[in-house]
């Protein structure tokens, strides 16, 4: 496998799991009480289109987060179909 390759697959794990492990952790904030310290909702939604998609689907998902705020609910998905049309276009 060619080293950008390489670059690139690690890239998006490692995102992937920053953001799925920082989806956790604002849930973690946000039952604790610990409003002060949360993540900023920008801030969670910028790492998913950084490349984080699946690591933001994932961390709503498993950790019951974010799932009825409409920014998330749609914003998430419109992400990746942006990320899939990008994709399709630089590759084709």
């Amino acid at each position: 496998m060619e080293t950008t390759t390489k670059l690139i697959i690690g890239y998006f794990l490692g995102i992937t799991l920053l953001t799925f492990c920082v989806y956790g952790w604002d849930k973690h904030l946000a039952k604790s009480g610990k409003s002060a310290r949360r993540i900023p909702e920008k801030r969670l939604l910028l790492l998913a289109a950084v490349g984080g998609t699946f690591g933001a689907i994932a961390g709503m998902l498993f950790f019951r987060h974010k799932t009825l705020h409409k920014k998330f609910t749609y914003g998430i998905p419109l992400i990746l179909l942006a990320q899939i049309a990008l994709l399709y276009v630089f590759l084709r």
